[in-house]
């Protein structure tokens, strides 16, 4: 009958330690990965409320030029056409949030993620994006250019 409870405790004792190094793997892969992902993850920023931004003085853009000015956490681009027009929208593509730029060769704003283009308007005209670009107010104070959000 002895030998009956031999493998019973041997059964028990292999449980034990399964369950022993199954946990302290456990933990070791939280202490490990844990922090690892908490790093990746980039911090909450809240929005900061800007009401307008100096874009620097006309003479500092040329024509036919475009430039990124920061709008509190967003970046918006300025463009000055042939014309002395100045528009602004905002830097972000409305498909994957890359950056835009102006393209003065193409005379259009250009995603570089995926071709996306959208013209003098704001309004996409081939690629992915979904939507239009935001437009926002450019307004000149003596040589200053404003920029701020339409209303």
């Amino acid at each position: 009958m002895d030998q009956t409870k031999i493998p019973d405790e041997q059964n028990s004792r292999r449980k034990f330690l399964k369950y022993i190094l199954s946990s302290w793997f456990g933990g070791f892969c939280i202490a490990v990965f844990y922090p690892l992902i908490a790093y990746l993850k980039p911090p909450e920023q809240s929005e900061v409320t800007v009401t307008s931004v100096s874009a620097g003085s006309l003479s500092d853009i040329e024509k036919e030029s475009g430039k990124i000015i920061r709008f509190g956490n967003k970046p918006v681009i300025l463009i000055r056409t042939q014309d002395d027009k100045l528009i602004a929208y905002d830097a972000v593509c409305t498909h994957l949030d890359c950056t835009v730029q102006y393209k003065k060769e193409m005379g259009v704003i250009w995603c570089a993620c995926h071709n996306g283009k959208y013209d003098l308007n704001g309004r996409n005209i081939s690629g992915p994006p979904p939507k239009p670009l935001m437009a926002y107010r450019v307004t000149l104070k003596g040589d200053e250019i404003l920029i701020s959000k339409q209303t």
